[in-house]
Formats: C-alpha cells, sequence, structure tokens
C-alpha cells in the first residue's frame, strides 16, 4: 500500500514560493490501478515523481509498502526504485547506445540477477518484441521503444509501476496498443498501477481517479 500524508511541494519562482501541489492525503491500496488527471501545471507528474522518490516533498510523509520514502537517503531511494518501483516515461528514455535487450538488462543487472539473461528474452517476448532485441533505439518505432521501456520497467518484478503520460508522444492507434499492455501487464502480475493522463478513455477504465487542479485535488470529480 502507498500512503500519502499531508504531502506537498513549493519552490522557489522568480524569488517567490510557489506551491506546486497542496498538501494532499492519500491512500492506493495494493493492486489498484490509479489514473491521475487534470490540465497541463496542474501537479500532475510533479506527484508521480514524489511517489517514485525522484523528488523529495517540501512537507509530509510517503510510505511506499511501510516504508517512509522521505527518511531515506540516495542510496536508500536508489535500492528501493530497483526493487520496487517500475517508472515509464513519456519520452522513453531509453539508453541510445545499447540495444533493446542491453536496455532491458540494465536494472537486471544492477541488481545482481543471475537470471538476468533469460528474463530479459521473456520481457521481449512478453512485449512483442522478440525479433528486435539487437535493434538500437533509433532503429525502432516510437511504439517499440515504448514497449521496451515498459519491459525495462518490469525487469525486478516491481509491485509498483508508475507511468507519466505513457503516450503522449505516440500517435493515437500505437498509444492504445501501449495502453492495452500496461492493463495486460497491472491484471496478469496484479501490480499497483499509477498512471498520469490525459486520456478521459483510459482514466475512465481505472479503479479510481485523482482529479488536480492547481496543485489541488478537485473533490468528487
Amino acid at each position: 500500500m502507498i500512503e500519502l500524508r499531508q504531502v506537498s511541494k513549493t519552490v522557489e519562482s522568480g524569488g517567490r514560493p510557489l506551491t506546486i501541489l497542496h498538501p494532499l492525503d492519500l491512500i492506493i491500496p495494493d493492486g489498484q490501478f490509479l489514473a491521475i488527471v487534470g490540465p497541463s501545471g496542474s501537479g500532475k507528474s510533479t506527484l508521480l515523481g514524489l511517489l517514485a522518490g525522484l523528488d523529495a516533498p517540501t512537507s509530509g510523509q510517503i510510505l511506499v509498502g511501510g516504508t517512509d520514502i522521505t527518511k531515506l537517503d540516495e542510496d536508500g531511494l536508489a535500492r528501493l526504485r530497483g526493487s520496487s518501483i517500475g517508472f515509464v516515461f513519456q519520452f522513453f528514455h531509453l539508453v541510445p547506445s545499447l540495444t533493446a535487450l542491453e536496455n532491458i538488462l540494465v536494472p537486471m543487472e544492477i541488481a545482481g540477477r543471475k537470471d538476468a539473461a533469460v528474463r530479459g528474452a521473456r520481457l521481449l517476448e512478453e512485449v512483442g518484441l522478440s525479433d528486435r532485441g539487437h535493434h538500437y533505439p533509433s532503429q525502432l518505432s516510437g511504439g517499440e521503444q515504448q514497449r521496451v521501456a515498459i519491459a525495462r520497467a518490469l525487469a525486478n518484478e516491481p509491485p509498483l509501476v508508475l507511468a507519466d503520460e505513457p503516450t503522449g508522444n505516440l500517435d493515437s492507434q500505437t498509444g492504445r496498443h501501449i495502453l492495452e499492455l500496461l492493463l495486460d501487464v497491472h491484471r496478469a502480475r496484479g501490480t499497483t498501477l499509477v498512471l498520469v493522463t490525459h486520456d478521459a478513455e483510459l482514466a475512465a477504465l481505472a479503479d479510481a481517479r485523482l482529479v488536480l487542479r492547481d496543485g489541488r485535488v478537485v473533490p468528487g470529480a
């Protein structure tokens, strides 16, 4: 379970404090698919970055699986992300000098998994890219790159998958295929899925929705 207790984020902008996320309480049960929606600048990506430990809140506590991640140092956060959190970005963030398979292997090699090669091949098959593992990102379409990114996010079998506008850089048809893949993964593995999206149709498929506007939760939306 993920729990946020009075979590907020304020930054300096033009010499003045700018609150991106006002104090927020939130519980995300294990296995839930939560869609975070709202207009640009509403705090969606900021919230996802806080959940991933990629950013620190100005106030409050964030508990992931009972661990207060706001008390972890960088090494502790890195270990948590490596074992428990898979992140899918809008712009893929694949390493251009590595092949598709090598990109998937990176988190497993960091974790010291002995079955990395076998699991990497299995993940490529799971995302429908068995014949593309030796290709570099520049040789793959956007949809193929995002499928590699999803396989990489699943490499260490994390119980939590965070996705930040994973279809925002894709055409609508390719985006649908990516969303179906993420939902298939969620259902088959029982992962907790937290997804930032502008897509109302996708948000309607979620178990729960969190609507943000100007850094605040819109009640009853």
